[in-house]
């Protein structure tokens, strides 16, 4: 299990999706999420086969956010030029988070 973090502030439980396998599962099927789950490498996701409404952050190489979206399911999402990492959470999750474009975001392992 990893953290998210922002400033030393823990946000959220957070799961890593790395390897292509992983990467391409993602929340198909899942009912819910606890936390977050990050993509990387990343530059866009769908949420075809999600089940429900998702936030989305995209994130450059030093992990800061350069934007943020809503999913509804069975959509897709148009890629992030800049994007190295996708930040995925359920709806309203950010929201909590207070989670903003220009955050620095910080990963433990």
């Amino acid at each position: 299990m990893a953290w998210l973090l922002r400033e030393g502030d823990v946000l959220a439980s957070l799961e890593i999706a790395r390897s292509p396998g992983r990467r391409a599962v993602g929340l198909i099927g899942r009912k819910r999420l606890e936390g977050g789950l990050l993509i990387e490498p990343c530059r866009a996701i769908h949420t075809i086969g999600v089940r429900f409404p998702i936030d989305v952050a995209y994130l450059d190489r030093s992990r800061v956010v350069i934007g943020i979206s809503r999913q509804r399911p069975y959509r897709l999402g148009l890629p992030r030029r800049r994007a190295r990492a996708v930040l995925e959470a359920e709806a309203g999750a950010f929201a909590r988070w207070r989670l903003a474009v220009g955050d620095s975001l910080e990963i433990r392992e």
